[in-house]
């Protein structure tokens, strides 16, 4: 067998373990997930977030198996490593939103219903969480207006979370 079908025989082999593989975790971070309080936003964010990393961990074998030098594959991953660092610190880019709808997701006590308070002294906000996306957190006001505010402004700012959802 010729090396070509053996690189295309393994990579086959890779994805179709990769797909197995992300369909029986995620079944079993849903059946985890649904006995905690959390919402079902949330689990979906978990599994994106599982999705991108078992994606990067597939690209990696990937390259292995079609040759690329060990020095190649770790340039690219000390590429992304260092993408993500430059995310942590920089205080308006994009990446700094993404960063920031991690923290909120994982590390901060709002949650989708929540009537919060943003804390500022030239833009108070006050508004009901409607959403919380990688990039932006919806509120709705109390006149119905929807307000998109960055990640990164919610991290910055001080938060008072007027009302608590009430789970059903």
């Amino acid at each position: 067998m010729e090396l070509l079908n053996i690189q295309i025989l393994e990579s086959a082999i890779l994805l179709i373990a990769y797909f197995v593989m992300y369909f029986v975790i995620k079944k079993i971070i849903n059946n985890t997930l649904k006995n905690t309080p959390l919402q079902r936003d949330r689990r979906k964010n978990i599994i994106k977030i599982l999705h991108l990393f078992s994606a990067i961990i597939a690209i990696i074998f990937l390259a292995g198996i079609w040759g690329f030098k060990q020095n190649e594959i770790a340039a690219f991953a000390s590429t992304i490593l260092t993408a993500l660092g430059i995310a942590f610190f920089a205080q308006w880019s994009l990446l700094s939103n993404i960063t920031s709808s991690m923290i909120l997701f994982f590390n901060h006590p709002l949650k989708l219903g929540d009537t919060i308070k943003v804390l500022d002294k030239e833009y108070p906000y006050e508004g009901e969480i409607t959403e919380l996306t990688y990039f932006f957190l919806h509120l709705k006001t109390s006149n119905g207006e929807i307000i998109t505010i960055p990640n990164s402004i919610i991290l910055q700012k001080s938060v008072s979370v007027m009302a608590k959802q009430v789970k059903p």
